[in-house]
């Protein structure tokens, strides 16, 4: 936002039926100005020939003769108003059960909800069904308006019973900021202006509320994501690549990687239509051009080189339902990603939430307005950062392909952690086992020192990560041999060869590959309490599993050595002939093409295995090991 800019908040309106969200909405605009005066004398004519005693604000929004006719709202209606501080987008969204699909839809890009309960009533079932939905879709800010607080003569008591029984509810949410008004929509108490009739009432106005909110610290302006939308090309001399930042911000030269194809390259400028730009932030729209010649289509996400998305074919997200037509397994479907487009099938419904009971139920299909957890399988990866961290990238539409419809939007939890085509029967179960109660703990008579002594060096875990054929395996097996040479006492850990045993019953997706890890990390900390030099080889993609090694051993016992190697030289070496097999697909989840790699951010020493051979690989290893004084120089 540019400086002297106003920001924009978007809210929704919910509740039960008929609890006034149409008249708050109306009260707010027409104190606000932002209704023209034939506008108002509309709606005044209208209220009397209905014959209400004072204008009923609500016709300002019920724009469908249905809700004209009930006084209620069926479909979702957007109004825009602004203020000196601040612009807004407001959502008004309907209180049935039967429209829990246009509530869904309508608060899914709001930065807070305003919950009303209508006074005379308390807290309802739909109230509590709205809070949970809002808990659902991460709205972080909460306005709880207990309105129509003049029909219970403004009681004090009133407003605290139905504040204690929320926030009872409410501690069941996943929501952190709540703030409770008393407010009178149709008189006008405490919605703009602070009411006489409430003096009683300490806190501030729901205007005066939404013009302080702090949204700024909901964005995510940590990780950059910009989904490209299509290549602009207006001569020879241009190439650029159009798209909206939607989290994260960019400045030119920083590193960044193409998905999915894993080409790195670098930022050469920011175009907009004004011009260049140094920085370039979310919710931006710009051009990038980028320092290399490599090919970048719509669908494709540009991010930064070490803050990499998840990259999956095997989700598991909560839905909406929003078609008449049930919701079977196995049915196909279009999954709409940010700009990418990939056929989806619902593989399995893990529950149904009941909206009202919070219970979850099992189920064989999702009805009309059903919410509940599934699995999807894709057939091409989607880019994606969970829900909760990024809504952005987090959330997707499905499409019925065969009339264009969209049935379903939905929020990614996370990659799929049951996955029978490739899992063996019990991986998945060994990660949540705990360890047993009755086992006991012996340490060794023999202490560390001890060893150290004997052997002459110190005990250490040299972890090697990098990608596939990068030359982890060959520049640690050399090392071993050196050191053997030099009479130290060693033990080699090979990715492959512990999964030719020790993890012989894991397969790759995240859990699996996390457990992988996990076994590993465990042996090599039992070989180092013996005093061994521990080398161990394993791509190991994610930093936190990397890091649950680390914690396992003592500060400075752990050395973690990149190996480092480019996508393109490690595909084209392929000494296994694993990329291609990757890149036809007979092998999913391979890191570096269809699953990342988080590169180490400060490992205690870095090998580029494409400048330096295997020989000089290893005298710089022996150094680094001579000056952290693990190893010494043999006596003369």
């Amino acid at each position: 936002m540019q400086s002297g800019e106003k920001s924009l908040l978007r809210f929704v309106t919910t509740g039960s039926v008929d609890d006034g969200k149409s008249t708050l909405i109306g009260r707010l605009l027409y104190e606000t100005k932002s209704i023209y005066e034939d506008q108002y004398e509309a709606i005044k004519k209208t209220s009397k020939k209905r014959g209400f005693k004072e204008v009923d604000l609500a016709y300002l929004l019920d724009g469908l003769a249905a809700e004209r006719e009930q006084g209620i709202t069926i479909d979702v209606a957007y109004r825009y108003f602004e203020t000196e501080k601040r612009k807004y987008i407001i959502t008004d969204s309907p209180g049935h059960v039967q429209y829990t699909r246009n509530m869904v839809t309508g608060a899914s890009k709001a930065d807070c909800a305003v919950i009303l309960i209508d006074a005379r009533n308390g807290v309802l079932t739909q109230s509590k069904r709205h809070g949970f939905l809002i808990s659902l879709l991460q709205i972080p800010h909460l306005i709880v308006a207990v309105n129509k607080m003049d029909l219970v003569d403004y009681s004090q008591d009133v407003f605290s019973c139905i504040v204690s029984d929320y926030e009872e509810f409410s501690q069941k949410l996943d929501i952190h900021d709540i703030v409770y008004i008393p407010v009178s929509a149709l008189k006008g108490d405490n919605v703009v202006s602070k009411s006489k009739k409430m003096s009683w009432y300490e806190g501030t106005t729901l205007l005066h509320n939404l013009e302080n909110l702090n949204i700024t610290a909901d964005r995510n302006l940590v990780d950059f994501r910009f989904p490209v939308q299509y290549v602009v090309r207006p001569n020879a001399d241009f190439r650029g690549f159009a798209g909206k930042i939607v989290s994260g911000t960019i400045t030119p030269s920083e590193e960044v990687v193409v998905l999915p194809s894993g080409q790195t390259t670098s930022v050469k400028s920011i175009v907009t239509y004004d011009g260049e730009l140094k920085e370039a932030f979310a919710p931006q729209s710009v051009v990038l051009t980028l320092n290399d010649e490599v090919d970048v289509s719509r669908g494709d996400m540009i991010v930064r080189r070490k803050n990499l998305p998840q990259i999956e074919t095997k989700l598991e997200a909560i839905i909406c339902w929003m078609d008449d037509n049930p919701m079977k397994t196995g049915t196909s479907f279009i999954m709409k990603h940010t700009t990418r487009s990939v056929r989806a099938v619902i593989k399995s419904i893990v529950y149904r939430i009941d909206v009202n009971t919070l219970h979850r139920d099992n189920v064989d299909m999702f009805s009309l307005n059903d919410i509940g957890r599934v699995e999807i399988t894709l057939a091409t990866p989607v880019f994606f950062d969970p829900y909760k961290i990024n809504h952005a990238t987090g959330r997707f539409i499905l499409i019925d392909p065969l009339t264009d419809r969209t049935v379903a939007a939905g929020m990614i939890r996370d990659a799929a952690r049951h996955m029978e085509d490739y899992l063996a029967p019990v991986a998945d179960a060994i990660v949540k086992q705990k360890k047993s109660p009755h086992t006991v703990w012996r340490e060794s008579h023999i202490g560390l020192a001890q060893r150290e002594q004997k052997n002459g060096h110190k005990a250490v875990v040299l972890w090697f990560t990098g990608l596939s054929g990068a030359g982890k395996s060959t520049i640690a097996m050399a090392l071993e041999r050196r050191l053997f040479e030099r009479g130290c006492k060693t033990a080699m850990l090979d990715g492959d060869i512990i999964r030719h045993g020790l993890c012989s019953d894991l397969a790759f997706s995240p859990a699996d590959r996390k457990e992988n890890i996990r076994r590993a990390g465990e042996t090599a900390k039992l070989f180092f309490e013996h005093g061994s030099i521990v080398l161990c080889t394993f791509i190991s993609p994610f930093r936190a599993d990397r890091n649950f090694v680390k914690s396992l051993l003592a500060p400075g016992r752990f050395v973690e050595i990149y190996v480092k190697c480019s996508l393109d030289e490690c595909q084209r070496r392929d000494p296994n002939g694993l990329y291609e097999k990757a890149r036809s697909g007979i092998i999913p989840g391979f890191t570096g093409i269809d699953s990342p790699y988080e590169e180490p951010e400060q490992p205690e020493i870095v090998i580029d295995t494409r400048e330096s051979s295997v020989d000089e690989c290893v005298t710089k290893l022996e150094a680094f090991l001579l000056k952290r004084k693990v190893i010494s120089e043999p006596k003369k």
